[in-house]
Parts: C-alpha cells; structure tokens; sequence
C-alpha cells in the first residue's frame, strides 16, 4: 500500500526531472549507460518501482537481456566497457557512502581517465538524482510493476 502519491506531487519534484533532462541533452553520458546507472544504483537501494522504470527503458533502447541479467555482478564479466565499468564503481561509492573516506582519490584518478570534468560532474548529477528518486519511490512505497516505457 502506497503512504503518498508522488504523481500527486510531482511538481515538488520538478527539479529531479530537469537534472535528468540536462544531463542526456547534454549528450557528454551515452543513453544505454545512463539507464544502467540508473538500473545498478536503483539495486543497491532497492527501489523496485526504479527497477522496474529503468529496466523497461533500457530494454526500449535497445539494452540486451543479458547485460541486465548481469549488472549486479558486473566485476564478475567482460559484457560492460571500461568507461560502463568506472561509472558503476563511480555510482557505487557515492550511493554508499560509507565513511568520510568514501569516494577514494583512486576511484576519482581513474573516472578522471575515462571521464572528462563535464561529463564526471553529470555522472554524478545522475546518481544524485536516482538516489532521490529511489528515496521518494520507497518513501511512498510506490509500487513496481505498472510502469510503461516511452517509445525510443
């Protein structure tokens, strides 16, 4: 049973939208890993109404079955690049947050390689904006399951 409608509240949540706007008009973050960003952290938070958005747009997009299946345990393959890989290592350490020292200048150094400085801040802006979402979807309880995807 859902606590509040976050369709009745939507445009509190307006600026979580436009984030995410910004960052695929800016075109620095490809769409297929965008989605899967937003799939990976959406795990780690356990959001299932996130899950069930991203999975389906990701499918809709083109992202196989496969490489879904697959990102929980994404050290664990060859199916993601080397840029796919650090923006999950990325998207990790700033959703867990464990300790002051999370976010290691190693983990920094290396994103630096594969990210410039625009596209790092947006990658970071998309976490961000998930992590948001992930914490008003469950906060609603809002449930997974429904969502339909836009045509790509």
């Amino acid at each position: 049973m859902t606590r509040f409608s976050v369709m009745k509240h939507y445009p509190a949540m307006q600026p979580l939208v436009t984030i995410t706007q910004n960052i695929q008009a800016a075109g620095r973050l490809e769409p297929a890993l965008i989605e899967l960003v937003l799939m990976r952290v959406s795990q780690i938070n356990g959001c299932a109404f996130c899950l069930d958005m991203h999975s389906k747009d990701a499918r809709a997009a083109g992202e196989t079955e496969q490489r879904l299946y697959l990102l929980p345990a994404w050290r664990e393959t060859k199916l993601y690049s080397d840029r796919e890989r650090m923006a999950f290592a990325w998207a990790e350490e700033l959703t867990k947050l464990a300790s002051p020292e999370a976010l290691p200048d190693a983990v920094y150094e290396q994103a630096s390689q594969h990210f410039d400085e625009d596209a790092l801040v947006d990658l970071t802006m998309l976490v961000v904006a998930i992590n948001s979402w992930n914490r008003i979807n469950i906060a609603a309880r809002t449930i997974g399951g429904s969502y339909k995807p836009v045509a790509h």
